[in-house]
């Protein structure tokens, strides 16, 4: 797209050519690309973001999408080519030790002054050399209030039998699965004690003839089976019970009382990618307030950009499911990267749980 220059940039276009063509030092804007991948969930960001930095840059931005993070990091270990790719922080230092991320020139992103610095220089990348935080967010249940005899509480909640054939646990998230059934034990999220995963096989391996694997429902998130009643209860995300209640009203979302699971995704960039400052000039874009307030009014997650939060819609903004109080994250604890050998202890215990019969 052509852009109009001002009289002003008229003036300093012509004085950038004197000075280049007298032997004075310049320095020339790198060219961008004509299209940029962008590698995320579905659903993630909305189409009104991509299109106004087509229209601002000229840049097409070609929007991929995964179902897991596993197989998005299969498809980067196959040489895939993408640009800017949406990560959980916990697999962060898997892909760095890789050489899967290129290091991002964080003076190419000036809006990354936008970040809170809660979230900034964080353990899975001491001084943001390879990530730039995206969103943050609880992993909870919702259930149905007309469909349970009692409030839900607890992760324990999930195992009661009253509920049987009306549970629902994604067989494609390994770690939130195994870390709620550690958490309903008294066990760690993060634990790679051999006797404590065994345990948590076992209480899986017994509640799973009376629980659903959410992808037969064909839905990207449990809002669907929750408000046609297929479902009492299920492990989501905040992200689901708005979307749920647009459904039906008589979902509700809790952080359970043994402790909430937090995540939170960054955006990484491909170290295979031929468009390195196209990508950096993307992320910039997506860290101005307007936008990141706009993605938050979209996906519902919460966003570390302190400075969209006045433009956020104030019902998102004050939900509480959303952007959760600290007495609510209490008792909350993050899932943090494994050890090469937590991480092979986790995918024995997981595959034996996906090959059982019960």
């Amino acid at each position: 797209m052509k852009r109009l220059f001002s009289p002003l940039a008229w003036i300093l276009f012509l004085g950038a050519f004197i000075l280049s063509a007298c032997g004075g030092n310049s320095t020339t804007e790198p060219t961008l690309a004509e299209t940029l991948t962008f590698y995320d969930w579905a659903e993630d960001v909305p189409q009104e973001v991509f299109d106004a930095f087509e229209q601002e840059y000229g840049v097409k931005v070609t929007y991929l999408t995964y179902e897991t993070q596993e197989a998005a990091i299969d498809e980067m270990r196959a040489g895939q080519a993408f640009d800017v790719v949406v990560m959980e922080s916990r697999f962060v230092p898997l892909l760095t030790r890789e050489g899967l991320l290129a290091q991002i020139q964080l003076t190419n992103i000036p809006n990354f002054k936008n970040i809170s610095a809660n979230f900034r220089d964080l353990a899975y990348d001491p001084g943001n050399q390879y990530t730039i935080p995206f969103n943050w967010g609880t992993n909870g249940i919702l259930y149905r209030t007309d469909l349970v005899e009692e409030p839900v509480t607890r992760w324990a909640d999930l195992w009661d039998e009253r509920y049987s054939g009306m549970v629902g646990l994604w067989d494609s998230q390994p770690r939130e699965t195994l870390g709620l059934t550690l958490r309903s034990l008294g066990y760690s999220a993060n634990s790679e004690n051999p006797a404590e995963l065994e345990a948590a096989l076992e209480a899986l391996l017994e509640l799973k003839p009376r629980m659903h694997a959410l992808e037969e429902f064909d839905s990207e998130t449990c809002a669907d089976p929750l408000a046609n009643g297929d479902l009492a209860m299920a492990m989501g995300w905040a992200g689901d019970l708005a979307l749920g209640l647009e459904l039906n009203e008589n979902i509700a979302y809790v952080l359970p009382e043994e402790g909430a699971m937090l995540w939170g995704d960054v955006f990484v960039i491909s170290s295979n990618t031929a468009s390195q400052h196209t990508a950096e000039v993307f992320l910039n874009f997506l860290l101005r307030p307007e936008i990141a307030a706009m993605i938050a009014d979209f996906n519902y997650y919460a966003t570390p950009n302190e400075a969209a939060y006045p433009f956020i819609a104030a019902e998102i903004f004050s939900d509480p499911a959303i952007f959760p109080p600290n007495a609510d994250l209490a008792n909350a604890e993050i899932l943090l990267p494994l050890s090469v050998e937590g991480q092979a202890l986790y995918d024995r215990i997981w595959e034996r749980y996906l090959s059982s019969d019960q």
